[in-house]
């Protein structure tokens, strides 16, 4: 079994599309080891993202994921972060492939609804920095 992360971001949760996602997660045989409702801070943001400090839209992106809850989750399966990969579809919603969750709710390249790990490596970091393993069922 493989554990990646993920986040339902900003965007789908204000529209209420937590349990739609979360349907999409559950039907492509994702496990939920974790998962937790939450407002990320500024600062929490920016420790999270910080691979993308350089980059022009760092602070764009801290400010979308402060701005309102999140919710973060841990998933399980055998190849869990390729599989995620896939079910997110493509970054930009419009390049997403149908079915994704991305091509169904993202309202833009920048507001698109879910974020995943894309490595081993970056899963190890990203599981940690939201969760305990006291949290991970």
């Amino acid at each position: 079994m493989e554990r990646t992360f993920a986040i339902i971001k900003p965007d789908a949760v204000e529209r209420n599309l937590i349990g739609k996602v979360l349907d999409k997660i559950e039907t492509a045989g994702f496990r939920i080891v974790g998962m937790k409702k939450m407002q990320l801070s500024r600062a929490q943001a920016e420790g999270f993202y910080y691979v993308h400090k350089e980059r022009p839209f760092f602070g764009d992106l801290c400010s979308f994921m402060s701005r309102s809850p999140v919710v973060v989750l841990c998933l399980e399966k055998e190849n869990a972060i390729a599989d995620w990969r896939t079910l997110m579809g493509a970054t930009n919603p419009a390049n997403a492939e149908a079915g994704t969750i991305r091509k169904e709710f993202a309202k833009n390249i920048e507001e698109n609804t879910v974020h995943g790990s894309d490595a081993p490596e970056t899963a190890a970091f990203e599981i940690p920095y939201f969760f305990s393993a006291l949290e991970l069922a």
